[in-house]
Protein backbone atom coordinates (compact mmCIF):
# COMPACT_ATOMS: atom_id res chain seq x y z
CA UNK A 1 0.00 0.00 0.00
CA UNK A 2 2.82 2.85 1.01
CA UNK A 3 4.34 1.92 -2.76
CA UNK A 4 1.30 2.59 -4.27
CA UNK A 5 0.73 5.90 -2.22
CA UNK A 6 4.62 6.72 -3.62
CA UNK A 7 3.30 6.36 -6.81
CA UNK A 8 0.22 8.79 -6.89
CA UNK A 9 3.15 11.64 -6.26
CA UNK A 10 4.84 10.65 -9.59
CA UNK A 11 1.54 9.91 -11.56
CA UNK A 12 -0.07 13.40 -10.98
CA UNK A 13 2.40 14.55 -13.76
CA UNK A 14 1.92 11.59 -15.64
CA UNK A 15 -1.11 12.40 -18.48
CA UNK A 16 -2.86 9.43 -19.90
CA UNK A 17 -3.57 8.66 -22.93
CA UNK A 18 -7.15 6.99 -24.07
CA UNK A 19 -5.76 5.02 -26.76
CA UNK A 20 -9.12 3.18 -27.17
CA UNK A 21 -12.46 4.18 -26.67
CA UNK A 22 -15.58 1.39 -25.34
CA UNK A 23 -16.62 1.03 -29.35
CA UNK A 24 -13.35 -0.55 -30.04
CA UNK A 25 -13.75 -2.87 -26.87
CA UNK A 26 -13.99 -6.67 -27.47
CA UNK A 27 -16.56 -7.29 -24.89
CA UNK A 28 -19.80 -5.57 -25.20
CA UNK A 29 -23.05 -5.06 -22.82
CA UNK A 30 -24.95 -8.16 -22.43
CA UNK A 31 -21.68 -10.34 -23.39
CA UNK A 32 -21.69 -13.76 -21.40
CA UNK A 33 -17.66 -14.34 -21.49
CA UNK A 34 -16.20 -17.75 -20.62
CA UNK A 35 -12.10 -17.48 -20.04
CA UNK A 36 -10.56 -21.24 -20.90
CA UNK A 37 -6.79 -22.07 -20.20
CA UNK A 38 -4.81 -24.28 -18.11
CA UNK A 39 -3.81 -23.84 -14.33
CA UNK A 40 -2.90 -20.32 -14.82
CA UNK A 41 -5.97 -19.45 -15.67
CA UNK A 42 -7.33 -21.67 -12.97
CA UNK A 43 -5.84 -19.76 -10.24
CA UNK A 44 -8.38 -16.68 -10.82
CA UNK A 45 -5.87 -14.29 -10.80
CA UNK A 46 -5.33 -12.61 -14.59
CA UNK A 47 -9.06 -13.37 -15.03
CA UNK A 48 -10.18 -11.88 -12.17
CA UNK A 49 -8.45 -8.67 -13.02
CA UNK A 50 -9.70 -8.86 -16.22
CA UNK A 51 -13.08 -8.83 -15.07
CA UNK A 52 -12.22 -6.29 -12.61
CA UNK A 53 -10.89 -3.90 -14.98
CA UNK A 54 -14.01 -4.56 -17.15
CA UNK A 55 -17.07 -4.13 -14.73
CA UNK A 56 -15.35 -1.18 -12.73
CA UNK A 57 -15.04 0.72 -16.29
CA UNK A 58 -18.27 -0.27 -17.46
CA UNK A 59 -20.24 -0.66 -14.45
CA UNK A 60 -23.74 -0.25 -16.14
CA UNK A 61 -23.49 -2.99 -18.43
CA UNK A 62 -24.75 -6.47 -18.24
CA UNK A 63 -21.90 -8.82 -17.61
CA UNK A 64 -21.41 -12.53 -16.79
CA UNK A 65 -18.04 -14.07 -16.46
CA UNK A 66 -17.18 -17.35 -15.62
CA UNK A 67 -13.57 -19.29 -15.64
CA UNK A 68 -13.07 -22.87 -16.53
CA UNK A 69 -9.01 -22.95 -15.96
CA UNK A 70 -7.97 -26.82 -15.41
CA UNK A 71 -4.58 -27.17 -13.96
CA UNK A 72 -2.24 -29.22 -16.34
CA UNK A 73 -4.79 -28.76 -19.33
CA UNK A 74 -3.74 -28.29 -23.08
CA UNK A 75 -5.30 -27.20 -26.12
CA UNK A 76 -6.33 -30.68 -27.01
CA UNK A 77 -8.04 -30.39 -23.21
CA UNK A 78 -9.87 -27.45 -24.05
CA UNK A 79 -10.99 -28.91 -27.56
CA UNK A 80 -12.93 -32.16 -26.26
CA UNK A 81 -14.59 -30.19 -22.62
CA UNK A 82 -15.95 -27.31 -24.82
CA UNK A 83 -19.42 -28.73 -25.07
CA UNK A 84 -19.49 -29.14 -21.17
CA UNK A 85 -17.14 -26.16 -19.87
CA UNK A 86 -17.97 -23.78 -22.87
CA UNK A 87 -20.73 -24.26 -24.67
CA UNK A 88 -23.14 -24.71 -21.71
CA UNK A 89 -22.74 -21.53 -20.58
CA UNK A 90 -24.45 -20.14 -24.22
CA UNK A 91 -21.46 -16.99 -24.30
CA UNK A 92 -21.14 -14.76 -26.75
CA UNK A 93 -17.27 -14.20 -26.21
CA UNK A 94 -14.70 -16.28 -24.86
CA UNK A 95 -10.85 -15.82 -23.78
CA UNK A 96 -8.30 -18.84 -24.93
CA UNK A 97 -5.04 -19.21 -23.01
CA UNK A 98 -3.10 -22.35 -23.40
CA UNK A 99 0.44 -23.39 -24.63
CA UNK A 100 2.42 -23.49 -21.55
CA UNK A 101 2.19 -27.13 -20.91
CA UNK A 102 1.79 -27.50 -24.34
CA UNK A 103 4.92 -27.55 -25.25
CA UNK A 104 6.30 -30.04 -22.85
CA UNK A 105 8.94 -27.58 -21.12
CA UNK A 106 11.23 -28.51 -24.14
CA UNK A 107 12.78 -27.19 -27.14
CA UNK A 108 9.99 -26.99 -30.28
CA UNK A 109 9.69 -29.98 -31.98
CA UNK A 110 6.88 -29.99 -34.81
CA UNK A 111 4.57 -32.64 -33.80
CA UNK A 112 3.49 -31.11 -30.96
CA UNK A 113 3.34 -28.30 -32.17
CA UNK A 114 1.06 -29.50 -34.94
CA UNK A 115 -1.61 -31.38 -31.95
CA UNK A 116 -1.49 -28.65 -30.20
CA UNK A 117 -2.57 -26.49 -33.19
CA UNK A 118 -5.39 -28.69 -33.88
CA UNK A 119 -6.82 -28.43 -30.44
CA UNK A 120 -7.06 -24.55 -30.93
CA UNK A 121 -8.44 -25.49 -34.39
CA UNK A 122 -11.03 -27.60 -32.76
CA UNK A 123 -11.84 -24.70 -30.24
CA UNK A 124 -12.03 -22.57 -33.44
CA UNK A 125 -14.81 -24.66 -35.58
CA UNK A 126 -16.79 -25.19 -32.28
CA UNK A 127 -16.90 -21.73 -31.04
CA UNK A 128 -18.14 -21.05 -35.27
CA UNK A 129 -20.80 -23.15 -34.66
CA UNK A 130 -22.02 -21.56 -31.18
CA UNK A 131 -21.60 -17.73 -32.63
CA UNK A 132 -18.77 -17.20 -29.77
CA UNK A 133 -16.38 -13.95 -30.87
CA UNK A 134 -12.80 -15.54 -29.30
CA UNK A 135 -9.99 -12.87 -27.95
CA UNK A 136 -6.85 -15.91 -28.82
CA UNK A 137 -4.44 -14.99 -26.41
CA UNK A 138 -0.65 -16.32 -26.55
CA UNK A 139 1.07 -17.62 -23.36
CA UNK A 140 3.20 -15.60 -21.08
CA UNK A 141 6.35 -15.98 -21.34
CA UNK A 142 8.51 -17.86 -18.30
CA UNK A 143 10.42 -15.78 -15.57
CA UNK A 144 13.18 -18.21 -14.34
CA UNK A 145 15.23 -15.60 -12.68
CA UNK A 146 18.45 -17.12 -14.71
CA UNK A 147 21.02 -14.09 -15.33
CA UNK A 148 21.42 -12.43 -18.96
CA UNK A 149 19.61 -9.38 -21.01
CA UNK A 150 16.39 -11.15 -21.97
CA UNK A 151 14.46 -13.70 -21.10
CA UNK A 152 14.02 -15.62 -24.76
CA UNK A 153 16.12 -18.35 -24.37
CA UNK A 154 15.33 -21.65 -23.33
CA UNK A 155 11.59 -22.73 -23.19
CA UNK A 156 10.75 -18.91 -23.86
CA UNK A 157 11.80 -19.69 -27.27
CA UNK A 158 9.28 -22.45 -28.13
CA UNK A 159 6.92 -20.51 -26.30
CA UNK A 160 7.60 -17.49 -28.86
CA UNK A 161 7.20 -20.26 -31.52
CA UNK A 162 4.11 -21.27 -29.81
CA UNK A 163 2.57 -17.41 -29.65
CA UNK A 164 2.99 -17.39 -33.93
CA UNK A 165 0.71 -20.62 -33.73
CA UNK A 166 -1.69 -18.34 -31.83
CA UNK A 167 -1.70 -15.75 -34.71
CA UNK A 168 -2.18 -18.26 -37.47
CA UNK A 169 -5.61 -19.56 -35.33
CA UNK A 170 -6.84 -16.23 -34.88
CA UNK A 171 -6.14 -14.91 -38.52
CA UNK A 172 -7.59 -18.61 -40.09
CA UNK A 173 -10.82 -17.96 -37.93
CA UNK A 174 -11.96 -14.55 -38.24
CA UNK A 175 -10.63 -14.37 -34.44
CA UNK A 176 -8.81 -11.77 -31.98
CA UNK A 177 -5.07 -12.19 -31.77
CA UNK A 178 -3.92 -11.21 -28.31
CA UNK A 179 -0.10 -10.82 -27.81
CA UNK A 180 0.96 -11.09 -24.08
CA UNK A 181 4.37 -13.20 -24.68
CA UNK A 182 6.10 -10.04 -25.97
CA UNK A 183 4.69 -7.32 -23.93
CA UNK A 184 5.59 -9.22 -21.17
CA UNK A 185 8.87 -10.19 -22.26
CA UNK A 186 9.45 -6.37 -22.52
CA UNK A 187 9.07 -6.30 -19.09
CA UNK A 188 10.71 -8.97 -17.79
CA UNK A 189 13.96 -7.59 -20.07
CA UNK A 190 13.75 -3.89 -19.00
CA UNK A 191 14.28 -5.21 -15.45
CA UNK A 192 17.31 -7.29 -16.58
CA UNK A 193 18.69 -4.14 -17.96
CA UNK A 194 18.60 -2.50 -14.36
CA UNK A 195 21.46 -3.70 -12.56
CA UNK A 196 24.28 -6.90 -13.03
CA UNK A 197 21.82 -9.54 -11.53
CA UNK A 198 18.46 -10.13 -11.86
CA UNK A 199 16.12 -10.89 -9.58
CA UNK A 200 12.57 -12.62 -10.65
CA UNK A 201 9.87 -9.50 -10.84
CA UNK A 202 6.39 -11.44 -11.06
CA UNK A 203 6.44 -13.61 -7.83
CA UNK A 204 4.97 -16.94 -7.95
CA UNK A 205 6.75 -19.14 -9.33
CA UNK A 206 8.07 -19.10 -12.91
CA UNK A 207 5.61 -20.94 -14.56
CA UNK A 208 2.61 -19.58 -12.47
CA UNK A 209 3.17 -16.21 -12.12
CA UNK A 210 1.50 -13.87 -8.81
CA UNK A 211 -0.24 -11.28 -8.88
CA UNK A 212 2.64 -8.52 -9.97
CA UNK A 213 2.80 -11.14 -13.05
CA UNK A 214 -0.46 -12.16 -13.16
CA UNK A 215 -1.67 -7.99 -13.23
CA UNK A 216 0.71 -7.67 -16.57
CA UNK A 217 -0.95 -10.80 -17.75
CA UNK A 218 -4.57 -9.03 -17.94
CA UNK A 219 -3.05 -5.71 -18.72
CA UNK A 220 -1.28 -7.15 -21.98
CA UNK A 221 -4.58 -8.94 -22.36
CA UNK A 222 -6.77 -6.23 -21.95
CA UNK A 223 -4.53 -3.96 -24.31
CA UNK A 224 -5.27 -6.22 -26.45
CA UNK A 225 -9.13 -6.03 -26.60
CA UNK A 226 -8.58 -2.57 -27.03
CA UNK A 227 -9.28 -1.98 -23.79
CA UNK A 228 -10.00 1.88 -22.97
CA UNK A 229 -8.29 3.91 -20.51
CA UNK A 230 -10.61 6.71 -19.90
CA UNK A 231 -12.23 6.30 -16.73
CA UNK A 232 -13.53 9.86 -16.44
CA UNK A 233 -12.63 13.58 -16.74
CA UNK A 234 -13.72 17.02 -14.75
CA UNK A 235 -12.22 20.10 -16.02
CA UNK A 236 -13.23 23.54 -14.48
CA UNK A 237 -12.48 26.65 -13.00
CA UNK A 238 -11.10 28.66 -10.00
CA UNK A 239 -14.82 30.03 -9.94
CA UNK A 240 -16.40 26.87 -10.11
CA UNK A 241 -17.65 27.06 -13.30
CA UNK A 242 -18.05 23.46 -15.40
CA UNK A 243 -15.79 23.41 -18.25
CA UNK A 244 -16.40 20.01 -19.53
CA UNK A 245 -17.07 17.12 -17.91
CA UNK A 246 -16.30 13.31 -19.52
CA UNK A 247 -17.79 10.10 -18.13
CA UNK A 248 -18.83 12.30 -14.76
CA UNK A 249 -21.33 15.14 -13.58
CA UNK A 250 -19.98 17.69 -11.36
CA UNK A 251 -22.94 19.28 -9.80
CA UNK A 252 -22.48 22.03 -6.51
CA UNK A 253 -19.21 23.36 -7.02
CA UNK A 254 -18.48 26.35 -5.10
CA UNK A 255 -14.92 28.57 -4.94
CA UNK A 256 -13.96 29.08 -1.19
CA UNK A 257 -10.69 30.06 0.36
CA UNK A 258 -8.68 30.17 -2.68
CA UNK A 259 -9.63 26.35 -3.00
CA UNK A 260 -13.03 24.76 -4.68
CA UNK A 261 -15.26 21.56 -3.37
CA UNK A 262 -17.51 19.82 -5.61
CA UNK A 263 -19.54 16.58 -6.08
CA UNK A 264 -18.64 14.50 -8.80
CA UNK A 265 -20.26 11.52 -9.79
CA UNK A 266 -18.47 8.75 -12.02
CA UNK A 267 -19.75 6.51 -14.54
CA UNK A 268 -16.90 4.71 -14.16
CA UNK A 269 -13.79 3.61 -11.41
CA UNK A 270 -10.31 2.87 -11.67
CA UNK A 271 -8.57 -0.43 -11.09
CA UNK A 272 -5.56 -2.13 -10.18
CA UNK A 273 -4.94 -5.09 -7.76
CA UNK A 274 -3.38 -3.08 -4.53
CA UNK A 275 -1.32 -7.19 -3.88
CA UNK A 276 0.23 -6.14 -7.67
CA UNK A 277 2.30 -2.63 -6.88
CA UNK A 278 5.56 -4.30 -6.74
CA UNK A 279 5.25 -4.63 -10.52
CA UNK A 280 4.74 -0.70 -11.15
CA UNK A 281 8.29 -0.43 -10.76
CA UNK A 282 8.89 -1.86 -13.74
CA UNK A 283 6.16 -0.73 -16.13
CA UNK A 284 3.28 1.85 -15.93
CA UNK A 285 0.03 0.10 -16.43
CA UNK A 286 -1.89 1.51 -13.63
CA UNK A 287 -1.83 4.87 -15.05
CA UNK A 288 -1.88 3.64 -18.95
CA UNK A 289 -5.29 1.63 -17.82
CA UNK A 290 -6.42 4.20 -15.90
CA UNK A 291 -6.76 7.93 -16.39
CA UNK A 292 -9.19 9.84 -14.05
CA UNK A 293 -8.47 12.70 -15.26
CA UNK A 294 -8.85 16.38 -13.02
CA UNK A 295 -8.48 19.84 -14.54
CA UNK A 296 -8.72 23.17 -12.77
CA UNK A 297 -8.09 26.05 -14.24
CA UNK A 298 -7.03 29.91 -12.72
CA UNK A 299 -5.77 29.07 -9.25
CA UNK A 300 -3.50 31.03 -7.45
CA UNK A 301 -0.17 29.46 -7.71
CA UNK A 302 1.28 27.32 -5.40
CA UNK A 303 0.37 23.93 -3.88
CA UNK A 304 -3.32 22.53 -3.16
CA UNK A 305 -4.34 19.46 -1.31
CA UNK A 306 -6.51 17.17 -3.22
CA UNK A 307 -9.53 15.61 -0.76
CA UNK A 308 -12.33 12.93 -1.25
CA UNK A 309 -15.04 12.15 0.72
CA UNK A 310 -12.99 14.04 2.93
CA UNK A 311 -9.71 12.33 2.91
CA UNK A 312 -6.82 13.71 1.67
CA UNK A 313 -5.70 11.47 -1.66
CA UNK A 314 -2.47 13.63 -3.29
CA UNK A 315 -0.81 17.25 -3.05
CA UNK A 316 -0.49 18.74 -6.23
CA UNK A 317 0.10 22.32 -7.46
CA UNK A 318 -1.91 24.84 -9.46
CA UNK A 319 0.18 24.28 -12.63
CA UNK A 320 -0.18 20.62 -12.25
CA UNK A 321 -3.86 21.02 -12.11
CA UNK A 322 -3.81 23.50 -14.59
CA UNK A 323 -2.83 21.28 -17.09
CA UNK A 324 -4.40 17.79 -16.01
CA UNK A 325 -3.77 15.70 -12.91
CA UNK A 326 -4.07 12.25 -13.47
CA UNK A 327 -5.91 10.60 -10.00
CA UNK A 328 -6.02 7.07 -10.69
CA UNK A 329 -3.25 5.76 -8.82
CA UNK A 330 -3.92 8.54 -5.33
CA UNK A 331 -7.58 7.49 -5.58
CA UNK A 332 -6.57 3.85 -5.57
CA UNK A 333 -4.55 4.03 -2.42
CA UNK A 334 -7.21 5.90 0.53
CA UNK A 335 -9.88 7.21 0.39
CA UNK A 336 -14.06 6.23 -0.67
CA UNK A 337 -12.76 5.18 -4.23
CA UNK A 338 -10.36 3.17 -2.71
CA UNK A 339 -13.10 1.37 -0.66
CA UNK A 340 -15.50 1.09 -3.71
CA UNK A 341 -12.74 -0.76 -5.46
CA UNK A 342 -12.53 -2.92 -2.69
CA UNK A 343 -15.63 -4.08 -2.18
CA UNK A 344 -16.28 -4.64 -6.11
CA UNK A 345 -13.35 -6.78 -5.82
CA UNK A 346 -14.46 -8.74 -2.77
CA UNK A 347 -18.03 -9.32 -4.61
CA UNK A 348 -15.97 -10.45 -7.49
CA UNK A 349 -13.97 -12.70 -5.73
CA UNK A 350 -16.40 -13.96 -3.46
CA UNK A 351 -18.61 -15.16 -6.68
CA UNK A 352 -15.83 -16.90 -8.71
CA UNK A 353 -14.54 -18.56 -5.84
CA UNK A 354 -17.69 -19.79 -5.53
CA UNK A 355 -18.20 -21.00 -8.73
CA UNK A 356 -14.85 -22.69 -8.71
CA UNK A 357 -15.18 -24.56 -5.38
CA UNK A 358 -18.60 -25.64 -4.94
CA UNK A 359 -19.58 -26.16 -8.74
CA UNK A 360 -16.79 -26.70 -10.65
CA UNK A 361 -13.98 -28.20 -9.54
CA UNK A 362 -15.88 -30.23 -6.84
CA UNK A 363 -18.67 -31.26 -8.89
CA UNK A 364 -18.43 -30.59 -12.29
CA UNK A 365 -14.91 -32.15 -12.68
CA UNK A 366 -14.97 -34.47 -9.75
CA UNK A 367 -15.07 -38.20 -10.77
CA UNK A 368 -17.29 -40.86 -9.27
CA UNK A 369 -15.72 -44.25 -8.73
CA UNK A 370 -17.75 -47.18 -10.13
CA UNK A 371 -17.87 -48.92 -6.84
CA UNK A 372 -20.21 -45.95 -6.10
CA UNK A 373 -22.97 -47.27 -8.26
CA UNK A 374 -23.40 -50.53 -6.91
CA UNK A 375 -24.73 -48.30 -3.89
CA UNK A 376 -26.78 -45.81 -5.65
CA UNK A 377 -28.03 -46.01 -9.25
CA UNK A 378 -26.59 -44.11 -11.91
CA UNK A 379 -29.74 -42.53 -13.00
CA UNK A 380 -30.68 -41.76 -9.26
CA UNK A 381 -26.99 -40.29 -8.61
CA UNK A 382 -27.20 -38.09 -11.68
CA UNK A 383 -30.87 -36.54 -10.45
CA UNK A 384 -29.15 -36.16 -7.17
CA UNK A 385 -26.64 -34.06 -8.65
CA UNK A 386 -28.68 -32.07 -11.11
CA UNK A 387 -30.64 -30.91 -8.45
CA UNK A 388 -27.71 -30.00 -6.33
CA UNK A 389 -26.21 -28.41 -9.43
CA UNK A 390 -29.25 -26.69 -10.10
CA UNK A 391 -29.02 -25.01 -6.50
CA UNK A 392 -25.85 -24.01 -7.05
CA UNK A 393 -26.17 -22.48 -10.46
CA UNK A 394 -29.09 -20.63 -8.78
CA UNK A 395 -26.91 -19.32 -6.04
CA UNK A 396 -24.04 -18.24 -8.10
CA UNK A 397 -26.83 -16.23 -9.70
CA UNK A 398 -27.29 -14.60 -6.37
CA UNK A 399 -23.74 -14.19 -6.39
CA UNK A 400 -23.74 -12.50 -10.14
CA UNK A 401 -26.24 -9.79 -8.54
CA UNK A 402 -23.86 -8.73 -5.81
CA UNK A 403 -21.40 -8.05 -8.31
CA UNK A 404 -23.79 -5.75 -10.00
CA UNK A 405 -24.90 -4.18 -6.86
CA UNK A 406 -21.23 -3.50 -5.60
CA UNK A 407 -21.15 -1.59 -9.08
CA UNK A 408 -23.53 1.53 -7.60
CA UNK A 409 -21.81 4.62 -8.39
CA UNK A 410 -22.31 6.90 -5.74
CA UNK A 411 -20.92 10.83 -5.77
CA UNK A 412 -18.04 12.02 -4.36
CA UNK A 413 -17.43 15.10 -2.71
CA UNK A 414 -13.77 16.79 -3.78
CA UNK A 415 -11.68 19.22 -2.23
CA UNK A 416 -8.74 21.21 -3.50
CA UNK A 417 -7.35 22.87 -0.66
CA UNK A 418 -4.58 25.45 -0.45
CA UNK A 419 -1.48 24.83 1.65
CA UNK A 420 -0.37 27.89 3.66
Amino acid sequence: MMQLMRWCFVVLAVCGTASAHAADFFFKDGDVIVMIGDSITEQHQYSNFVEMWTVTRFPKWKLTFRNVGIGGDRSTGGNSRFARDVAFFKPTAMTVDFGMNDGNYTGFQEGTFNVYMGGLQGMAEQAKVANIRVAWATPQPLDTGEQGSTALTGYNQTLEKYSDGVKVIAEKNGGLFVDQFHPYLAVLDGARSKGPKYDRITSGDAVHPGPPGQSLMAASILKGLSFPSMVSSAELDATGKVVAAKNCTIENATSKGGGLSFSRLDGALPFFPVDAVSILQWTPILEELNDYRLKVTGLSAGAYEVRVGGTKIANTTADQLATGVNLASAALATGPIADHVKAVRAAVEKKNRFHHDEIYRYIILAGVPDWVHLVVPRDELEAKKKAILDERYAKLKTLDAEVVSSLEMKANMFEIIPLQ
